[in-house]
């Protein structure tokens, strides 16, 4: 799985993200529109963490993703 099928299938991903990052709400998420950048953002703004670190936890959950039977 890659960041384009994430973007493309947003909708069905906006709840495994959501169970990830609880502080994200729904309209945080309609805005975000599946955009890397801006998940990486919201979450670096919700939790106060780095930039680096909301890329590295967006690239787990992404490797953790592929895992899955979706």
């Amino acid at each position: 799985m890659n960041w384009d099928q994430v973007e493309g299938n947003w909708k069905q991903f906006k709840g495994k993200v959501k169970e990830q990052w609880g502080k994200l709400t729904d309209d945080h998420l309609d805005r975000i529109a599946g955009r890397r950048d801006q998940l990486a953002g919201r979450i670096q703004e919700s939790y106060g963490i780095s930039k680096e670190e909301a890329e590295k936890q967006i690239s787990e959950w992404e490797k953790n993703q592929k895992d899955s039977t979706y």
